[in-house]
């Protein structure tokens, strides 16, 4: 892998386009831009308008290449869990090389069986996750590259979505002008940016990818994700109590619950946290009318993941994420965990430029995608690398030109010129 590479990102929610332009140098990752363009096109399990969600796509592209000054050319891209199956497959090949010695081709050659297992006509293969290497009867999860022995065996997890959503969001995404460089659930993405596969390995995590409509949910046990579901209710499902009794727009009853209602406070105060004005008239809601208004939807959404998750409570230690959207609401991970009875914490990135909740999941992707680039062998970038680095190149000489004249003299001086102006 070359010193720096430069992968954009992106991930259509049921509220908006999220795309993230990062780089790799050495082993470092750095974030460059950040877009969020609004998008009504996704409802969480189906689009339901094509273009809404391609122009919304386009436009967070073009954002983008306006501030970096190259044009973006292929993205990884997250593909909604809606649907999800997983069908597991042992792949043994026989190593024929003359030196006997494990290569990425039959590791590539592995992961081609498994791919031509059926999965029916309702699942697209999303991605082919590589769990476990055999060789000489030991295993491992590490690539056995070099290891000498006569035949490769590989746990392969198929991933697999509903396939008509899949193909709709591959569409909407290539008719924006973007080749897909790879594909990989949210919720797996999610995992890799929190590092919960590294967790799930004593015990099973339960990620909730909570966003405006839906609740993603998935299961990761033993170090893979085994299941996931979508769930018709989100943060706008509940902030909509506000709107239904205040009449507050959804955009900003959504930022209220987010940020201004605390769910775990048992006293909270008559002070006024919203003013608006509506019809003339001058209208204010105090902490505990917000409280009150929107907690009978958050114990609903409590209880719906509650009855969800039994079953998988019962079969043994589990521990709860909250990220998505709803990772950044306060004490909705200590409300579920009173009502599951077990570890719940909201997951927030703490990749400067990146740490909003909502931004888990396009985070994750670059990671998942880095962990395949050893198999894969890909080496493109994502962005015009020559017009990157002129645009790069032009800023820092035209900081250098300014730089000498960057005095507190100058700055009083253009001050008195501006104003003789």
């Amino acid at each position: 892998m070359n010193d720096k590479q430069i992968f954009a990102a992106v991930e259509v929610s049921d509220h908006e386009v999220r795309l993230i332009v990062g780089e790799f140098f050495n082993t470092r990752f750095n974030i460059i831009k950040v877009e969020r363009v609004a998008c009504s096109g996704f409802d969480g399990v189906k689009i339901t308008d094509p273009a809404a969600v391609t122009s919304a796509v386009k436009q967070a592209v073009d954002n983008a290449h306006k501030m970096i000054g190259a044009s973006i050319k292929s993205a990884i891209l997250a593909m909604p869990s809606y649907g999800m199956k997983r069908y597991s497959f042992k792949s043994t090949v026989d190593i024929t090389g003359i030196d006997q010695t494990v290569t990425v081709q039959d590791v590539r050659n592995a992961m081609a069986k498994a791919q031509n297992m059926d999965i029916g006509k309702d699942y697209a293969l999303i991605q082919t996750v590589n769990v476990r290497y055999t060789v000489n009867g030991i295993s491992t999860r590490r690539i056995p590259i070099g290891e000498k022995c006569s035949s490769l065996s590989v746990d392969i997890d198929l991933l697999c979505a509903n396939r008509t959503l899949s193909y709709e969001m591959c569409s909407c995404v290539e008719k924006a002008g973007i080749k897909i460089m790879d594909i990989f659930l949210d919720v797996y993405a999610a995992g890799k940016e929190a590092a919960l596969f590294e967790q799930s390995v004593n015990q099973q995590m339960i990620v909730l990818k909570v966003e405006r409509q839906s609740t993603s949910l998935g299961l990761l046990r033993k170090g893979r994700l085994t299941t996931a579901m979508v769930m018709p209710i989100g943060i706008g499902t509940i902030a909509g109590s506000l709107t239904d009794q205040y009449g507050i727009s959804p955009e900003n009853a959504v930022e209220l619950f987010k940020y201004s209602a605390v769910l775990n406070n048992p006293n909270p105060s008559d002070n006024p946290v919203h003013i608006w004005s509506a019809g003339g008239k001058t209208h204010t809601i105090t902490e505990k009318e917000l409280i009150d208004c929107v907690m009978p939807g958050v114990n609903a959404w409590a209880s719906y993941i509650q009855k969800t998750c039994a079953p998988i409570l019962q079969a043994g230690q589990t521990a709860v994420i909250i990220t998505g959207e709803g990772g950044e609401t306060q004490g909705l991970a200590e409300v579920l965990g009173t009502k599951l009875q077990v570890n719940v914490r909201s997951y927030v990135p703490d990749t400067l430029g990146g740490r909003n909740a909502g931004l888990t999941t396009c985070l994750g992707l670059f990671y998942a995608y880095q962990d395949r680039l050893p198999i894969t062998g890909y080496t493109d970038d994502s962005i015009d690398m020559d017009a990157f680095i002129k645009a790069v190149s032009y800023r820092d000489k035209k900081n250098e030109g300014n730089a000498k004249e960057d005095t507190l003299t100058s700055k009083l001086k253009g001050l008195f010129l501006d104003n003789k102006r």
